[in-house]
């Protein structure tokens, strides 16, 4: 991947601060000057704008909004992720271990995945979590997260099944091309039956999800191993006519996740998906298969 540093940090915490202010219903104006700073230099720590961040700065505005010592401590966590000053000279890119900031519920993400207009993804070994039937999800959970309790592994379900609103909710859903190698398909998770209604909820997919499958038979497309990435792009702001966020790529390997926003980062992964997609069998052939896979399971 590329080695400029991403801008995502910084662009969470500013969009988090401009929430709360407009939640106690402060204009910028009011917010700059009741912590005695300039509304310019909030205008651009709320834009992701500035990256020279004060934690006395970001003390004041939550002290200001009301926010929990929690939360403030949180926001205060983000502000060091977001602040060039506090980096190493060689890193080269953002990531975090969501455990030591947002504990389980992967914040950062989700709030990315909800805004997007459009969601394009690769999967070579799992059916993503946006599309995942509640017992598939609770199977690998129950694996994953095997020193959870019934409660807690019920809670992360919940997540999941809450995160499926971008694509149900009525104004504006997200669309999603989603690109799944055959193994998804045969790689059994809970039981047989959970894999059977898995993979009819993947066929009968609303039109806004549209869904390729990767056969085994067209080998490598790439030449080698290609992990599992999204592509999350969000609409253009009126009043601007830009993206309110850049593309966005999202990689999640065991215990971590990366995100990259350089044009050349995007580029590659858009590359690849129009490779492997090439070789992918049409939306109709692939929810013939679904089905067809389906009734295995079902004999």
């Amino acid at each position: 991947m590329s080695k400029n540093p991403t801008t995502i940090p910084r662009r969470q915490l500013g969009r988090q601060l401009r929430e709360l202010r407009q939640g106690v219903g402060l204009s910028l104006a009011d917010a700059a000057r009741l912590i005695e700073r300039g509304a310019g230099t909030l205008q651009r720590l709320e834009k992701g704008e500035n990256p020279r961040i004060r934690q006395l700065d970001i003390e004041a505005l939550c002290k200001l909004y009301g926010v929990s010592d929690e939360h403030t401590q949180q926001m205060k966590d983000l502000a060091l992720q977001a602040d060039r000053r506090t980096r190493p000279a060689d890193d080269s890119y953002w990531w975090t271990r969501y455990e030591d900031l947002i504990p389980a519920d992967f914040e950062t993400y989700m709030s990315l995945e909800s805004a997007a207009e459009r969601i394009t993804m690769y999967q070579p070994d799992t059916v993503p979590g946006i599309v995942q039937i509640a017992d598939y999800a609770r199977a690998l959970d129950r694996v994953f997260f095997s020193s959870d309790t019934v409660m807690e592994l019920e809670q992360r379900v919940q997540v999941r099944m809450q995160r499926q609103a971008a694509i149900t909710r009525r104004l504006s859903p997200v669309e999603v091309d989603l690109l799944l190698d055959e193994a998804v398909l045969r790689r059994v998770a809970g039981s047989r039956r959970v894999m059977a209604a898995q993979l009819r909820r993947l066929a009968d997919a609303s039109a806004n999800v549209r869904v390729r499958v990767v056969p085994f038979r067209v080998g490598f497309p790439m030449g080698g191993h290609v992990g599992p990435f999204v592509m999350l792009e969000f609409p253009d702001d009126p009043s601007t006519g830009e993206p309110v966020e850049p593309t966005t790529i999202y990689a999640e390997s065991y215990g971590t996740r990366l995100y990259f926003d350089s044009d050349t980062d995007v580029s590659r992964c858009r590359d690849a998906y129009v490779k492997i997609g090439r070789v992918a069998l049409s939306e109709a052939d692939s929810k013939h298969l679904l089905r067809s896979v389906a009734k295995e399971y079902e004999a």
